[in-house]
């Protein structure tokens, strides 16, 4: 029975044919690398025995040659695979383990004459462990290569012989797997950089933008069990109902010397939205209810910087605003519900110093976006105001509004007339303590009636706020309100009001006031819902005010 294999020998190929008398080297001539020493060395060892154990696999890979002639290989050389047939190193060991006389370790193992003295059990070992070797080294060109993988590998000796070749990796493969992958990693950082980009943006705008809002609601009665609406009040309308008063989100870009442009946008829903609109032309501004500021700011380089407002906005007359988070009580005086609540127009400021300021307006009129004058060419409203504050603990403004309005704001109704409107407004606050705020708010007005009647009303709300600590606070008001010609409330009277509020944090922005307030009038002027008119009406309030903001508050 022959066995054959196939050993690559420097730049020939030589058939090598074993049988298990021996090893006969055919065609062999000088080799390179050191091959035929190491054969040489194979075939010249003699008197070798080798003892087995019973049941050992003959063909194994396992086995090891100690060491083999060092010129086996050279650097960079590609050595090829050597293969030995599994079934036929099995077969060679099962021949071979029939020719070991005993079967027990130590017994002789008979040797072919003409393998020099080589039994066929060692032939078969040292075949497998030259496979090993060949294996080894393999490997080991293999991971030199990758190593060197920007340089040009020409096929090993080996694989030329046997009709393949190495893969050839190129300089200019390289080169273009390199461009490759830095357009690759351009363009990630291309994107990666828009991104940023974008991010700083959002950041800038939140930055320089305030967000900020309120969610406001009640619960009230009225001792008097009207039956839908509470008389004489601004927005805390709704008897023995809970109401929301207002939901609103405001965005502020304030105008500064450095960035010259600012805006103001607030949208809100809710009953202040609707009552707003209602002592106007309520048709015409429907559309635009929900938009309870809109106006872009300039500061112009005047000075140290004229500041220029444009749009809607809310009135600058009074000591109480639109928001409740901003008042002592829960309820709006009468001061506030008989005034205007927005304008229309042009606003300019200019700060002298700290301590003193100019305001200038020109607006289409009181409570309305569009202009609603009789004669459309009559003008508009103008006014001025003056912000002193002297000291940290005193400030004092004053405010004049003057020009021709239409009596009838509320169409169908049309005015025959336009009459001179004018309302003179002071607000003075005191600091007593850093617990104690006094405020006090006195009004003066006049203007005409549709038939051209002229009338007037005055009014003064005293306030007063203690701080017991950061949560916890105490503030009544106290005010009159003389209507005398009945031009604002449509009853010729003088009507008072003692209001009671005590406010609790519950935390931080989170306001909760409990309000008592009785309203009484010189005439009776309010009424019940069985239609009974009364001089006089109590209410009972739990108010609720969230305010939030992406800046300190």
């Amino acid at each position: 029975m022959r066995l054959s294999n196939t050993i690559f020998c420097g730049a020939r190929r030589t058939a090598v044919v074993e049988n298990f008398a021996g090893i006969k080297f055919s065609g062999a001539k000088r080799v390179g690398g050191g091959l035929l020493a190491l054969l040489m060395s194979v075939s010249m060892v003699s008197g070798t025995e080798a003892q087995v154990a019973p049941g050992s696999s003959l063909g194994s890979s396992a086995a090891r040659v100690a060491a083999l002639p060092d010129g086996l290989s050279r650097a960079g050389t590609k050595l090829p695979d050597v293969k030995v047939s599994g079934a036929k190193v099995a077969k060679v060991a099962e021949v071979t383990e029939e020719k070991v006389t005993g079967k027990t370790s130590g017994e002789e193992v008979k040797k072919s004459p003409a393998s020099g003295g080589v039994s066929e059990v060692e032939m078969v070992r040292m075949v497998a462990a030259l496979e090993e070797r060949i294996r080894q080294l393999e490997s080991r060109i293999e991971s030199l290569t990758e190593a060197k993988s920007n340089t040009e590998v020409k096929p090993g000796v080996f694989g030329a012989i046997a009709g393949t070749s190495a893969p050839m990796v190129t300089t200019s493969a390289v080169m273009a797997a390199t461009t490759a992958a830095k357009s690759d990693t351009a363009k990630e950082v291309v994107a990666l950089q828009d991104e940023a980009k974008q991010n700083s943006q959002l950041l800038k705008f939140l930055k320089d933008v305030e967000i900020n809002g309120v969610v406001d609601g009640y619960y009230s009665y009225n001792t008097n069990q009207v039956d839908m609406f509470t008389q004489g009040r601004a927005f805390d309308v709704r008897h023995n109902a809970f109401s929301l008063q207002l939901a609103r989100i405001g965005f502020n870009k304030a105008a500064s010397t450095d960035s010259p442009l600012g805006f103001r946008l607030d949208v809100g829903l809710g009953e202040t939205v609707d009552r707003i609109i209602s002592v106007s032309d309520y048709s015409r501004n429907e559309a635009t209810k929900h938009l309870l500021q809109a106006y872009v700011s300039y500061v112009a380089p005047v000075g140290k910087g004229l500041t220029i407002d444009f749009g809607k906005m809310y009135t600058p007359v009074g000591a109480e605003v639109i928001d409740t988070k901003d008042n002592f009580n829960y309820s709006r005086g009468w001061l506030f519900t008989y005034g205007p609540y927005y304008h229309t127009g042009f606003r300019a400021k200019y700060a002298f110093n700290d301590k003193v300021a100019l305001t200038g307006f020109l607006f289409n009129g009181w409570d309305n976006l569009y202009e609603n004058n009789h004669n459309r060419n009559a003008g508009k409203t103008t006014g001025l105001q003056l912000s002193l504050n002297p000291t940290k603990k005193f400030a004092l403004t004053q405010t004049y509004l003057g020009g021709p309005e239409a009596p009838l704001a509320n169409v169908p109704a049309v005015s025959r007339r336009d009459n001179w409107r004018n309302i003179a407004d002071t607000v003075a606050t005191y600091l007593v303590t850093d617990k104690l705020t006094l405020t006090g708010n006195f009004v003066a007005g006049s203007d005409g009636d549709d038939a051209g009647k002229r009338g007037k009303w005055t009014g003064f709300s005293g306030y007063l706020k203690y701080a017991f600590n950061s949560r916890l606070a105490f503030s009544p008001r106290f005010e009159i309100f003389d209507d005398s010609d009945g031009l604002r409330t449509g009853t010729a009277q003088t009507v008072k009001g003692v209001t009671l509020t005590q406010e609790i944090k519950l935390v931080n922005n989170l306001l909760t006031r409990f309000e008592f307030r009785r309203d009484y009038s010189n005439r009776k002027f309010f009424t019940n819902a069985s239609g009974t008119t009364l001089n006089h009406q109590n209410t009972f309030i739990v108010g609720l005010s969230y305010a939030f903001s992406n800046r300190d508050q």
